[in-house]
């Protein structure tokens, strides 16, 4: 049965995409697994000249999945910037996996013993199955499957039936590279065809909600294959009595509000220090107040409209509880419903408390709500509150004041002076704190490596030692 997907910007169902049904996905689980082995013997320098080959076709198809994405996410900029990513990301894989994968084949290794050597081999799962999101639908389905593939793996990838647009332009591309589309490819579905998926694999990396997650995790277990889980967060800012409230201000707005809060490391939870925070929700008022929403031409404005309608309608949830409740609302507050698009200007929020929904649970959404502390202690506690540990924020008059803030937040990554800098850096390893996801990092050199099992080669250059070393009399002291 056909799933009908809907343009965020125009509210028409104008696409649909066939969901793969559970027996297909076994089907093609077991032709991957056949094909794979000519993909191993590639070698590690083979693999990295089919991905930069794919790099290529990406690009020859880049306008095609440019406006796949466009109609999937009603933005426009940050698709550009997607499918560039993406190009950049097989290149840089191509280029870092081979020396990554001889780094870490130790041979010759010696022991306690003189006459025992040891020798690690990386042996790479042979089938990798990978959930993505709809945020950053492009982006996220490959961020697992590169590396996976750089590894040696075979693909399946399944992502959001919410914008599935992207999937026939990207297998067009793949299909240009033919050692490349014998070992991966993208099916349509929803979450009964990636609750098919996960039987059939050796290993499943999932990016997505924390309830979500909670599912994949639980069908791992139970085919007893590991998972790694990049999930929800509730990123707190904490601002600093020495930072520039203007400065502060302004960052604390972009980190809340780029892609329409729909991501990941967005700031969503902010508390400012008593002696700045007069004068940081003046500016961050204002600011918010002269953010355009980029209705009706979609290359001029600062935010679009919400990728998902249901997600509009957990946001405003969200603001109605805290209001209702007593929080006091400064600018935005009201979804606004735009050429059939829903749309939400950046909203403040002030005297919010913890049990609010929009302090507790994940926003998604351009919402800022602001807590004032009186000391670094009370901050911290604020920051940790909760079941999230993502990312995070410190802001100070410097590095120095910051760090020791940053260092005792429960989080994988804090930025340092400025917010969501997760999203620039990929060469550094981090990890999920709390509910916010398990499993190895995504980022560094444990990108690649966690799609390999570790084989150890244990090598006697001496005499083995016989059954009596092991007798009553052998084992007894001298």
């Amino acid at each position: 049965m056909s799933i009908a997907v809907v343009n965020p910007r125009t509210g028409a169902a104008d696409y649909s995409i066939e969901p793969v049904r559970a027996d297909t996905v076994s089907s093609l689980a077991a032709d991957l697994r056949a094909r794979r082995r000519a993909w191993l013997e590639l070698g590690a320098e083979g693999r990295a000249g089919s991905l930069r080959r794919l790099a290529e076709s990406v690009a020859r198809h880049r306008e095609a999945l440019v406006a796949a994405l466009i109609d999937d996410t009603g933005r426009a900029g940050l698709s550009s910037i997607e499918v560039d990513s993406v190009i950049g990301m097989l290149n840089r894989w191509a280029q870092s996996a081979p020396a990554l994968i001889a780094r870490y084949q130790a041979s010759g290794q010696s022991t306690a013993i003189p006459s025992i050597t040891t020798s690690t081999r990386l042996v790479p799962y042979s089938l990798v199955g990978v959930i993505s999101p709809w945020n950053f639908p492009l982006l996220l389905s490959m961020i697992d499957t590169v590396p996976a593939l750089a590894a040696g793996c075979a693909v399946i990838v399944k992502p959001s039936e919410v914008t599935p647009r992207f999937i026939r332009p990207l297998m067009q591309a793949i299909a240009e590279v033919p050692e490349v589309v014998s070992v991966l490819t993208v099916i349509e579905g929803d979450g009964s065809t990636g609750g098919a998926l996960i039987p059939n694999v050796d290993f499943v990396a999932f990016t997505g909600s924390v309830a979500t997650g909670r599912k994949v995790g639980e069908s791992a277990a139970r085919a007893f294959i590991p998972a790694s889980l990049e999930l929800g967060g509730k990123d707190p800012l904490i601002v600093l009595a020495s930072a520039d409230p203007v400065k502060a201000a302004e960052i604390a707005l972009r980190a809340s509000v780029v892609n329409t809060g729909q991501a990941c490391q967005s700031i969503e939870r902010v508390y400012v220090a008593r002696p700045i925070a007069e004068r940081f929700l003046a500016t961050l008022v204002e600011k918010a107040q002269a953010v355009r929403l980029n209705y009706p031409d979609i290359k001029v404005g600062d935010i679009g409209p919400f990728i998902s309608a249901r997600q509009a309608d957990i946001v405003q949830t969200q603001i109605d509880d805290a209001v209702s409740r007593g929080a006091k609302l400064l600018a935005g507050g009201r979804i606004e419903t735009l050429g059939g698009g829903k749309y939400l200007r950046p909203t403040v929020l002030t005297e919010v408390t913890p049990d609010m929904l929009v302090m507790a649970e994940e926003t998604f959404g351009p919402v800022i709500p602001v807590t004032i502390f009186d000391s670094a202690d009370e901050a911290v506690a604020h920051a940790n509150g909760g079941i999230f540990g993502l990312s995070a924020a410190v802001l100070a008059g410097t590095t120095e004041d910051a760090e020791p803030v940053a260092a005792r937040i429960n989080a994988g990554a804090v930025s340092i002076n400025d917010g969501s800098l997760t999203t620039m850096v990929w060469e550094a390893e981090k990890s999920s704190f709390g509910a916010s996801g398990l499993g190895p990092s995504r980022m560094g050199d444990s990108g690649l490596l966690r799609f390999f099992r570790k084989q150890l080669l244990i090598r006697q250059s001496g005499a083995p030692a016989p059954l009596a070393a092991y007798s009553e009399e052998g084992l007894r002291p001298r």
